[in-house]
């Protein structure tokens, strides 16, 4: 599932833009704790460059889009009591000072990794399978009770179901739909369709993030080029996934992409950090400068996962409150994966 970016939309889960190259990140180390302690134990990590650890006279942002505050606090109070009272002011309703440039990414141990991978395997799995079932005459409700089904027979449960009241248990996003799909047993993919299957599955506590489109019977050129020009805006963005890279070397590579193939990426949604949630810091942007962004470290996951328009690169949302589609009524095709940084430079969790 996308995240939406705050100059479309403030939602709990949304992160900020990347911070320009001179910006600073707070990184918090997770532990291998048991699922139940999460980051309460965390440390503050000032090992690696560009990493700023917050002294009194620092200003301090808005985490609430990572961490819960019953989570920060041991933390904070490590650090120093005048620390954790300005934390606490800008949680607690953002009244204290704010410093856009900051935010907070999660470095996972070991024993989250592991589960981290399974969870990106079990829901590669899912959608693989369900990419052998599609063919015109289905419904997409027929997609949603095949995702459901199959992500129990896994021992996971569906992370969209319910995700801030959305109804169904995956995004399914047909032709000039270009995310968060609601599922319909009156929508039947007809011959020359695409469609958009965005599958999130929580295993062990854990979750892993993926989608692609999918073609139905025999498909225009134009629907073939855009599913494939964003199969490869996708994998553009992961190429450039190394430790001491930059987020903004992401948006780059996909946009000179889209570009040279007479296409554009949408700006209002983009990846996000994926963890014990579904969505967490950073907002990974399809667009945006080389050498611009927070550095990658190892142990950095977040998925990569542009939205390729044939049109312009505006969109609208439905009034069912969560359906957007492209503002010109053309095409939008999609692919995902959730990605970790590893010392050897990048592993696709959720390749199968």
């Amino acid at each position: 599932m996308v995240e939406e970016d705050l100059s479309c939309r403030e939602q709990t889960h949304a992160a900020r833009r990347p911070c320009e190259e001179r910006a600073a990140q707070l990184v918090f180390e997770t532990p291998d704790l048991p699922a139940d302690r999460g980051l309460r134990d965390a440390q503050a990590a000032c090992s690696a460059p560009d990493v700023a650890l917050l002294g009194d006279r620092d200003k301090v942002t808005d985490l609430r889009q990572a961490h819960l505050w019953s989570r920060i606090v041991p933390l904070a109070r490590r650090l120093r009591k005048g620390f954790a009272r300005q934390i606490k002011k800008v949680l607690d309703g953002g009244r204290g000072p704010r410093h856009d440039g900051v935010m907070a990414i999660e470095i996972h141990g070991n024993g989250a990794i592991e589960r981290l991978r399974r969870a990106g395997r079990a829901a590669a799995e899912t959608l693989a399978l369900v990419g052998t079932r599609i063919r015109p005459g289905i419904t997409t409700a027929q997609i949603d009770a095949w995702v459901r089904e199959d992500t129990a027979r896994r021992g996971g449960r569906p992370s969209q179901l319910g995700y801030h009241g959305f109804p169904a248990a995956v995004c399914t996003s047909r032709n000039e739909v270009v995310c968060h799909g609601i599922p319909r047993p009156d929508v039947v993919l007809e011959n020359g369709d695409i469609v958009n299957v965005d599958v999130t599955t929580e295993l062990d506590g854990y979750h892993g993030d993926t989608s692609a489109t999918f073609i139905v019977g025999d498909a225009s050129a134009e629907a073939r080029h855009v599913v494939d020009v964003a199969r490869r805006c996708r994998d553009a963005g992961v190429a450039v996934v190394r430790e001491g890279a930059r987020f903004g070397d992401i948006g780059a590579a996909i946009e000179e992409l889209a570009r040279r193939e007479g296409c554009a990426i949408v700006r209002e949604y983009g990846g996000h950090g994926i963890g014990r949630k579904m969505h967490q810091s950073p907002h990974v942007h399809h667009t945006g400068a080389r050498g611009t962004g927070p550095r990658f470290r190892i142990g950095m996951a977040f998925t990569i996962e542009p939205m390729v328009n044939l049109g312009t690169e505006d969109v609208r949302r439905l009034p069912d409150g969560w359906t957007v589609v492209t503002a010109d009524g053309r095409l939008s095709a999609q692919f995902e994966h959730t990605v970790l940084v590893t010392p050897d430079g990048h592993e696709v969790l959720t390749a199968l």
